[in-house]
């Protein structure tokens, strides 16, 4: 039987954290991830604590956001923490998304289209003039034409992104239920699924209170 792929989001600058959120999640009921963004890895211990995890599928959310050489660079500088996802924002531009993509090697590379915490007046407030319908359709043809290997996208978007993008497909923006938190496009783990992700990535639903029985209660809900 296929398992769902999770990602647990690590959203912690603490080693001793991180270690108990990658205890009190061992399942062989899902294929499970951990995410490390920039909190952890700029932590006094959060590098060294990646270098050596063993047997883990690393997700690392750095969100690149630069010039191509420094995007380049950034790629160069983390191979020996043997991950296997990074992040960058598609809004970097193509000539970015090409120059990651030629050193990536064995590490996938995830174009972030634009961030769950964000809605139509949010993007109107940064400058865009496009719907977010609009916007994210751009952004994934241009993951396409830079041959990513995976989209980080809403679900809400899933339905209209997966006739552009065929690879892997990451969705943040999880919760069990109505609340939102900072986040403004959400769903649920058996919605993102049914619409076609091959991830999702979760991290206080399951990470905030007790993590075993969290972890249950995800189980319990992808196999309704």
């Amino acid at each position: 039987m296929k398992k769902n792929k999770v990602f647990i989001a690590c959203d912690t600058s603490f080693v001793k954290r991180a270690r108990d959120i990658i205890n009190k999640t061992k399942t062989n009921k899902l294929k499970i991830g951990y995410k490390f963004g920039l909190e952890f890895i700029n932590s006094k211990n959060g590098r060294n604590f990646i270098s050596n995890l063993q047997n883990k599928t690393i997700f690392l959310d750095l969100k690149l956001n630069d010039i191509p050489n420094t995007c380049r660079a950034t790629i160069n500088a983390i191979k020996d923490l043997k991950i296997n996802y990074i992040t960058i924002h598609i809004s970097a531009g193509l000539e970015a998304l090409r120059a990651v993509k030629k050193v990536s090697g064995n590490i996938k590379i995830a174009g972030v289209t634009t961030l769950t915490s964000l809605n139509d007046k949010s993007i109107k407030e940064i400058g865009y003039s496009k719907t977010l319908k609009s916007l994210v359709t751009h952004q994934a043809l241009l993951a396409r034409k830079a041959k990513l290997d995976a989209l980080v996208c809403s679900a809400k978007e899933l339905n209209f992104i997966r006739k552009i993008f065929k690879n892997e497909i990451i969705t943040p923006g999880i919760r069990f239920d109505t609340k939102k938190n900072d986040q403004k496009r959400v769903v649920t783990p058996v919605e993102a699924f049914d619409k076609g992700c091959d991830w999702i990535v979760i991290g206080r639903p399951i990470t905030k209170g007790n993590i075993k029985k969290n972890i249950k209660k995800l189980i319990n809900h992808l196999e309704k």
